[in-house]
């Protein structure tokens, strides 16, 4: 009798457990294996601009077309220093997107999650309130305000601050500036989150004990919101590092970031093989941190029950 309970309980339970590996095959497995076959084509003249190989089920012609896999288009990634130039400035405007992100972001974390209970909902709302309009519409309300005569020169030169404009848009700063507006909100959530978990009676024993507020804030507060942190610098680096629309439409000819060069290559240059491989191996390079947070993460989990008291 309890053997027959036992096996709905376990198939449901596999059921569980299996649906997120689904989806990670329906949504992930299943459209990387298709560029990553395009990445192994060659490039040709038609429609699809490339030579399929993985066109057949049949074994026998497919063991020929495995023959014709082909790593030209790695090899045009190694030998083009264009590709070499968008990704490393596609990796130093993420890497200092989500730095100035994490500065402006912790300290209204800290105000949200120290504010009244009451307070608390309505200021998350109004952090996610952006989402709540297109995200083209909020880059191009951002060119309006980052161009020479856009409100920004106007404000500053109406209260006598400048005297000729600021030359901020088709520059690196205004790619900086829209990514960090449009990646803001995962900044502070997973920040708050961290931040508002925090037990208050640790940081009242480090008052009472002689701590100055800035000692509880870098001892304590800080400490205990890695996680939060962590989790709000992968949500903003990964992204940023493929952004396309925010380059593209505030950037200048001096910006150069690997989400406008796989564009170029699918619809300008028509070379689908070549942007293919530029995205496997932007997706290798991603893969790393997203381990290595995974590990931090698990090492703290097996630290955690033998530190406990």
């Amino acid at each position: 009798m309890i053997a027959r309970h036992r096996r709905p309980a376990q198939a449901g339970r596999l059921v569980v457990l299996g649906l997120p590996y689904l989806w990670l095959l329906a949504f992930f497995l299943a459209p990387f294996a298709l560029v990553l076959r395009v990445a192994l084509s060659q490039s040709a003249l038609g429609r699809p601009p490339y030579t399929p190989v993985f066109d057949t089920l049949d074994p026998v012609i497919l063991s020929q077309k495995l023959r014709e896999l082909s790593l030209d288009a790695f090899a045009r990634l190694a030998a083009d220093s264009l590709y070499l130039d968008a990704y490393l400035g596609s990796l130093a405007m993420a890497a200092a997107a989500t730095f100035v992100t994490l500065v402006l972001a912790f300290p209204m974390a800290l105000a949200i999650a120290r504010s009244d209970a009451r307070l608390r909902p309505l200021l998350l709302v109004l952090v996610i309130a952006p989402f709540w309009t297109s995200a083209l519409v909020r880059v191009y309300a951002f060119i309006m305000i980052l161009k020479d005569e856009g409100l920004l020169n106007l404000a500053l030169r109406g209260l006598g601050l400048i005297d000729a404009p600021l030359h901020i848009f088709a520059t690196n700063t205004a790619v900086l500036i829209g990514i960090v507006y449009a990646y803001f909100p995962f900044m502070v959530l997973p920040l708050y989150a961290a931040l508002d978990a925090q037990d208050k009676t640790l940081r009242e024993a480090a008052a009472d004990l002689g701590a100055a507020p800035l000692q509880v804030l870098a001892r304590i507060t800080l400490p205990l919101a890695w996680p939060g942190i962590a989790a709000g610098s992968l949500m903003v680096f990964i992204p940023a590092v493929g952004e396309f629309v925010i380059p593209d439409l505030l950037g200048g000819s001096g910006t150069l970031m690997i989400g406008t060069v796989l564009w170029s290559d699918f619809f300008a240059n028509r070379d689908w093989p070549a942007a293919a491989a530029a995205a496997v191996v932007l997706l290798a390079l991603l893969a790393g941190p997203l381990a290595l947070y995974e590990r931090l993460q698990v090492k703290d989990g097996a630290l955690t029950p033998r530190e406990t008291p």
